[in-house]
């Protein structure tokens, strides 16, 4: 019965249910997981990034690289509250690559493109965030400029995690309930996205769009840093989407997943007295997405 369906559709429609039904089984288990972490560890090691005044940049980064999507915003919670500088923020929201990593966790034949994806952005993280608390000071919560523990911090429990909902309700539910529904509303962005782009590809010769991706770099970085900005796991699938299907480079995969903070940029944006701030974190981000994609168009010949 499959069998029929799939041979009365179109090609790019059948491929496209193909390659998103084969990613379902993998990406439900990685979002359990991910859900586990998110629930049970998430805000603990955040306490321990805040505790970490001079290593915070380092700190964040590592952790951020770990797939889960509530990260960036339980940091920047931390960081409306004093917590933690805004080196340490950038370190995060550079870090985290939204639900690029889980995707391409999905396709087996992809790990070396994670490996590098996570050596790059480890790499900048560290270096974007230091280099913004070498430049901006910023202003702590009181306890650390009396040199004393933030010791109220041992029980701050941020209110939401991604797709709106609830870390501190039942863990227990989150991690059966959650994890189905960002699946299914992950799997529906793969299909859309995969039929677009699929129709794309028969509609124009291949090696054209190959061509494209080899094309005009710089513009297509700066592209796709500003398209990274939008806070949406739409925007991820997208790109990473995009570079499977070989319509843009590597370097341009990197200019946006570097900008793509997720939705701590929309907690951030919501705050009145956090405006200036937000345009000083959205600069860095642009700026440090575009200097990542030049440099790999120069010397992206030297990786593996």
């Amino acid at each position: 019965m499959l069998e029929q369906f799939f041979q009365n559709i179109p090609e790019f429609l059948s491929d496209a249910f193909i390659d998103t039904i084969k990613l379902i089984p993998s990406l439900l288990v990685i979002f359990v997981l991910i859900e586990v972490f998110e629930n049970f560890f998430a805000h603990k090691i955040a306490n321990i990034v805040s505790f970490s005044k001079k290593l915070g940049p380092i700190l964040g980064a590592f952790l951020a690289i770990i797939p889960q999507c509530g990260f960036s915003v339980i940091m920047t919670t931390l960081y409306i509250k004093k917590y933690i500088t805004t080196g340490t923020l950038i370190s995060v929201y550079i870090a985290t690559s939204d639900e690029a990593i889980p995707i391409l966790l999905a396709n087996p034949a992809e790990i070396h493109t994670v490996i590098k994806i996570i050596l790059i952005k480890l790499v900048l993280a560290i270096i974007a965030g230091y280099l913004t608390d070498l430049f901006i000071k910023s202003k702590l919560h009181k306890c650390y400029q009396e040199a004393k523990p933030c010791s109220h911090l041992k029980s701050f429990q941020p209110e939401k995690g991604c797709c709106s909902h609830e870390l501190n309700e039942n863990k227990i539910k989150n991690i059966i309930l959650h994890p189905i529904k960002h699946t299914v509303i992950i799997s529906l962005f793969i299909l859309i996205i995969c039929i677009g782009l699929n129709y794309t590809l028969n509609l124009f010769h291949e090696s054209s769009l190959s061509h494209f991706a080899g094309q005009n770099l710089i513009l297509q970085n700066a592209i796709f840093a500003l398209f990274g900005l939008i806070p949406n796991c739409a925007v991820s699938v997208l790109i990473i989407m995009m570079y499977l299907k070989g319509i843009i480079a590597f370097s341009s995969v990197i200019a946006g997943l570097t900008t793509n903070a997720g939705l701590g940029l929309i907690i951030l944006f919501t705050e009145k007295e956090s405006l200036k701030s937000f345009l000083i974190i959205i600069s860095i981000l642009i700026i440090s997405g575009l200097s990542a994609g030049i440099a790999l168009n120069i010397f992206g010949n030297i990786l593996p």
